[in-house]
């Protein structure tokens, strides 16, 4: 484990980091000058997937790439104790964004937006958000809760979506079509989030929790973004992937096969082109 100092002046960097992201709205990121774009799905706490995408995104020798990594906790990784380790993708993204500052991105999930807000999210009977802070208590003894309070910050400060210049949108999900109507675009582009826009018929968990991936909601979505192509994770997938319908791409980094999509960002682009740019771990 890292010293726990270190830790927190890590993550602090990190934030600062992600503050300072060109491009940067609110929560929103236009990707400047991006010539690709490595996206990974969920990897909840997936260390092993997480450096073989690092080793692939190769970000020293490609400058122009950007590298984006979404849902980090509440992973099935435990310590002997039992505590949730995934906190340690954490600490590695954090160290990431600090490393390459323009080229590293970490959309945040539904997971992450229940350990910020404290509100129940649980597997197999089990409260993940305790489980994640019994680990950080493991790792980080008398300390944990200041490297939680960091955490969070980190996870408020953290993207909701991503744009490129040939208008692929990325996010964790999308709003269900019920929802829709009502969903501004404008809230992601604020600061900082409210608690009504984090609560069930709020913009943001409607963004990360929705699961409405039909043709219609998909369309409705794009054109409210602004956008052609959208970049999900949330679903599991079997196969690490899925296309739902013709406008959308399902990432799902956390098993075997685990699919991540290395794509051009600075030419047009049609969703068979999209899909060609799958590859599997």
């Amino acid at each position: 484990m890292p010293d726990p100092g270190r830790l927190l002046t890590t993550l602090q960097r990190a934030v600062d980091a992600f503050r300072a992201t060109p491009g940067r709205r609110g929560r929103v990121v236009d990707l400047q000058g991006a010539a690709e774009i490595l996206v990974a799905g969920d990897l909840h706490g997936n260390l092993d997937n997480f450096r073989r995408l690092l080793q692939i995104a190769d970000l020293a020798r490609n400058p122009a790439r950007q590298f984006v990594l979404q849902e980090a906790i509440h992973g099935p990784h435990r310590y002997p104790a039992g505590g949730d380790r995934s906190h340690q993708l954490l600490d590695l993204i954090a160290a990431l964004k600090c490393q390459y500052p323009r080229q590293v991105h970490f959309l945040i999930g539904n997971h992450e937006l229940a350990q910020a807000t404290g509100r129940r999210i649980a597997k197999d009977d089990v409260e993940l958000n305790d489980l994640f802070m019994d680990g950080v208590r493991t790792a980080y003894g008398d300390r944990a809760d200041e490297v939680c309070s960091a955490y969070l910050r980190l996870i408020a400060t953290a993207p909701l979506a991503l744009r490129t210049a040939n208008r692929v949108f990325l996010s964790h999900s999308l709003p269900p079509l019920s929802l829709l109507p009502a969903f501004d675009p404008a809230v992601l582009e604020r600061d900082e989030t409210t608690d009504a826009d984090c609560v069930p018929g709020g913009a943001v968990h409607a963004l990360v929790w929705g699961r409405d991936t039909r043709p219609e909601t998909v369309a409705a979505f794009l054109q409210k973004m602004d956008a052609d192509l959208l970049i999900t994770g949330h679903i599991p997938c079997d196969r690490g992937f899925d296309a739902p319908n013709d406008r959308q791409l399902i990432l799902d980094s956390l098993g075997h096969p685990a699919a991540y999509c290395l794509f051009p960002a600075d030419r047009p682009l049609t969703h068979p082109e999209l899909l060609n740019c799958i590859g599997l771990l």
